[in-house]
């Protein structure tokens, strides 16, 4: 099976047809091998998903290894939400993508991700016409809440985590996501860590997988 992003794949332990899917965006300047790590993880758990973790389409400038989903560095807001416009396309391509190779449903998808891929995870989901199941974010923010509010579509499931210490995106982006959903009658999930700064806590990766269990099984 091939993607229009070269992705790294954890095909479902059990080796059965997968029955549902979660795609897993990284942050700004990793790939695809970063965070299928999260995956190794769940996967145990959740033996019949297959989890597909893409490199961004954008090589990063400040990182020549890894990836961006869209340039963050002497952009406008207009600028930032412009270049997301373009990523967002990209990953519905590769939910399409994901559902005809794997047979499966909207409502067997998750998508979710770390900091930029969890900024480029909301603005899909919420602006797909085709209601995937849900998604969750790690560190991220809403990309443009004026955009977004205007193009809302559907209205998956979310839980959205942060820590406390973040010093690359605040916390309080957090908490602007959290008043957004629910103005937008949302079924939203927070949890804010004490004491964890850009990164994803062990704490937080159970709580994602309790998520996908609730919502995929």
């Amino acid at each position: 099976m091939s993607y229009s992003l070269n992705t790294t794949i954890l095909n479902p332990i059990s080796k059965k047809k997968p029955k549902n899917a979660v795609i897993l965006c990284h942050g700004y300047g990793g790939d695809g091998k970063d965070i299928s790590l999260l995956a190794n993880y769940w996967q145990t758990y959740l033996p019949d998903t297959i989890f597909i973790c893409p490199d961004a389409p954008e090589k990063c400038d400040v990182s020549p290894t890894g990836f961006q989903w869209f340039d963050l560095m002497d952009q406008t807001e207009d600028q930032i939400l412009t270049k997301s416009l373009v990523a967002e396309i990209k990953l519905n391509n590769l939910i399409d993508e994901v559902k005809k190779n794997n047979e499966l449903l909207d409502s067997q998808i998750a998508i979710g991700g770390f900091s930029q891929g969890c900024m480029i995870s909301l603005q899909t989901g919420i602006k797909r016409k085709s209601k995937i199941k849900c998604i969750l974010g790690f560190s991220g923010k809403i990309i443009n809440i004026g955009h977004l509010e205007k193009n809302i579509n559907s209205r998956p499931n979310i839980i959205l985590m942060h820590g406390d210490k973040d010093e690359v995106v605040s916390v309080d982006f957090l908490l602007e996501a959290k008043n957004f959903f629910y103005r937008n009658n949302y079924d939203i999930e927070t949890k804010i860590f004490k004491n964890i700064e850009h990164r994803i806590p062990t704490e937080g990766s159970s709580l994602g997988l309790e998520f996908l269990k609730k919502n995929l099984y």
